[in-house]
């Protein structure tokens, strides 16, 4: 690897004033120099704006503007973007170390080229940036679009994808955009990097969080576009059966 690549790290938010400012710092405070750092806003009526301006001189691009959604605002961060990668952080979320960026750098250096889609863990933090332990479902050691079937097997906060290899988010979807975006991601990557590192904190009070039944009946529905309705239906049987099981195992220890 000949230079040295630039991250387009971006934050989508609206009425954080809670959250924001820790994401900010998280990645201003980067010991990594490329960075070009993005934040959409959306017409928040809060203080999220001011404490956008408070740290304006370290945000490359934003904006406060109304949007149609999540993943409409995550498509303006998209066509903002002139960096190598882009890497999604919403307000709450933060990089894992203030050398994150620069770890992942340093590995890159050993290949030849860059890859097309960087993954990582991912641990789970609440509203006061405590942990709560690593993210249940655990980065495979190999990712392929076909991971997937099983899951949301990594973190959208732990993925990081060239940028000339990544699609618009599909905002016909409300609540699972990222899992497909992820998916089409990986159908285009020819070369995946497993950073073996935890990539990102993840606030657990995000939208699919508090819409978790809404969000997952919609996973399902992608799914099924990409790995067929029949098999999608078994494998769920089979999710269902395992769970039960654990469940019963559980009770009887």
């Amino acid at each position: 690897m000949e230079k040295q690549p630039v991250f387009s790290i971006i934050t989508v938010t609206y009425n954080a004033e809670r959250w924001l400012e820790r994401t900010i710092l998280s990645v201003l405070s980067q010991s990594y120099p490329n960075i070009e750092y993005i934040v959409i806003d959306g017409a928040s009526t809060d203080k999220t704006v001011e404490i956008i301006r408070q740290y304006a001189s370290g945000i490359v691009s934003w904006v406060s503007e109304p949007d149609n959604g999540l993943y409409d605002a995550m498509n303006k961060g998209l066509s903002r973007a002139t960096g190598d990668y882009v890497w999604f952080l919403n307000a709450g979320d933060t990089l894992f170390t203030a050398d994150t960026v620069q770890r992942i750098v340093n590995f890159l250096k050993k290949k030849v080229y860059l890859p097309d889609v960087i993954y990582g863990e991912t641990r789970i933090v609440d509203a006061e940036g405590r942990s709560l332990g690593m993210r249940r479902l655990k980065a495979p050691r190999r990712l392929t679009w076909k991971s997937f079937r099983m899951g949301m097997l990594v973190c959208h906060q732990s993925f990081v994808a060239k940028r000339e290899i990544t699609p618009s988010y599909n905002t016909e979807y409300r609540w699972s955009a990222d899992y497909d975006w992820c998916v089409r991601c990986l159908k285009r990557a020819e070369r995946v990097y497993n950073t073996r590192m935890v990539l990102s904190n993840y606030l657990e009070d995000g939208l699919s969080v508090a819409n978790r039944k809404a969000s997952l009946k919609e996973r399902y529905r992608i799914m099924c576009v990409y790995y067929g309705s029949v098999s999608t239906a078994l494998l769920h049987v089979w999710f269902a059966i395992r769970f039960y099981f654990a469940k019963w195992f559980k009770g009887r220890v």
